[in-house]
């Protein structure tokens, strides 16, 4: 099949540096460059004209003068959008932003859309009331006009046929770019707390991954450290907590580590993994833990128990973390870190991840706009649903078929 012109859409850029969307570009760019001619916006306000590329990996780089995240998002996306329709067949979009442009794109051009949603971006408590509710709107749009949505997690595709009545195709992340890294001794000497157990954490200092809820829990179990990374300056919410906490000896809150191999060192080697995404899909850094083979112990949302098929354990309070941490054997969570491992092995994979990619930038050029699902009465039975590969499904009401 002849190579499509692909326009990616909605992220920082490349090189990427710590962000779950850029790190998926980074590896389609990778394993596609080959496939298809690949053209992947960034955002001039993140590299400085000195250390920009016109380049990466066999992908063309363009940049726009505006941020990619916040207020900007929209204005960013959607320049994005013109720009591409000059010369894409296919335009990637990543996030919601610019779904505004959708229906005119769709109606007036031959361009195919392919949209991931990110998420449930408008619920993240991030954003103020009239950002929740454009954001709300133009995932509406863009689902409606795209002519395929990718939801990262099984539990986002549910939501996507229950609000628009569409199936969407399920495309994680991969992870396998994390590698399990033994201790040094100049790491043992740059961490002390390397000596001895510790639990983990990665995330942006955001209220919605439960930030303080698991500051307040290890806070009162002293003998057991936790190794907290994330941006604790970037707002007053995180800086008022790493004053409040960081007094607490057993609670060591780093700095963003940029390093990857540091970062794995740090996590690769902790006893267990801490998720608190309350908002989102298939979590990057979820991926990344489970790919170490790490055991997780996850909040109590739908999107997490999606990830990690129901095999993690979960909180969903202070009380609940606490007594996951103090009554889980060291057996049990060796044996959950096994099983965390065999299942990022078998789905989160870049190579398989890519690999769906391509396919649907080749189906949504050579076929008509994707089928709506109607809500009917089904004859299938639970069996019948899990070969077809939509066994998740037994729990909506109705149940959603696809109309061919």
């Amino acid at each position: 099949m002849n190579p499509k012109k692909v326009a990616i859409i909605g992220t920082v850029g490349l090189p990427a540096c710590y962000g779950g969307f850029e790190t998926l570009v980074a590896f389609l760019v990778k394993h596609l460059h080959q496939e298809q001619q690949l053209t992947v916006y960034c955002s001039g306000k993140k590299y400085p004209k000195e250390k920009r590329q016109w380049e990466y990996e066999g992908a063309r780089l363009v940049y726009l003068p505006f941020d990619a995240n916040g207020a900007q998002s929209v204005i960013y996306d959607c320049l994005s959008i013109l720009h591409a329709l000059f010369y894409a067949d296919v335009l990637l979009i990543l996030g919601v932003p610019g779904g505004i442009l959708l229906p005119f794109v769709k109606l007036f051009t031959r361009k195919k859309i392919i949209i991931s949603i990110d998420g449930l971006e408008w619920r993240r408590d991030k954003w103020s009331r009239l950002a929740k509710w454009y954001l709300r709107w133009a995932e509406n749009l863009a689902v409606k006009y795209s002519h395929a949505d990718i939801s990262d997690n099984d539990a986002i595709q549910n939501y996507t046929a229950r609000t628009y009545s569409t199936r969407s195709r399920v495309i994680e992340y991969g992870g396998d770019h994390a590698v399990y890294q033994p201790i040094t001794e100049a790491y043992k000497q740059k961490y002390s707390f390397l000596a001895r157990p510790y639990a983990f954490k990665v995330c942006r200092i955001e209220p919605e991954n439960n930030v303080q809820m698991i500051l307040e829990a290890f806070a009162e179990l002293p003998s057991y450290p936790l190794v907290f990374v994330g941006n604790w300056n970037n707002s007053e919410f995180g800086r008022q907590l790493k004053t409040q906490y960081s007094t607490h000896p057993n609670l060591h809150l780093l700095d963003p580590i940029y390093n990857q191999q540091e970062l794995d060192v740090l996590r690769g080697n902790c006893f267990v993994y801490v998720h608190g995404h309350s908002a989102g899909g298939t979590n990057p850094s979820l991926v990344e833990a489970m790919s170490l083979g790490l055991p997780v112990l996850a909040f109590n949302v739908s999107f997490n128990k999606a990830t990690t098929e129901h095999k993690a354990l979960f909180f969903g309070s202070k009380e609940e973390l606490k007594e996951q941490i103090k009554n889980t054997s060291i057996t049990t969570w060796q044996h959950l870190g096994q099983e965390m491992g065999a299942i990022a092995k078998r789905r989160y994979t870049w190579k398989v991840i890519a690999r769906k990619y391509n396919y649907l930038f080749n189906k949504v050029s050579a076929t008509e706009p994707k089928g709506v699902l109607h809500p009917q009465l089904s004859q299938l039975n639970q069996q019948e649903l899990i070969q077809h590969q939509l066994g998740h499904y037994h729990a909506l009401t109705p149940v959603y078929e696809e109309e061919l």
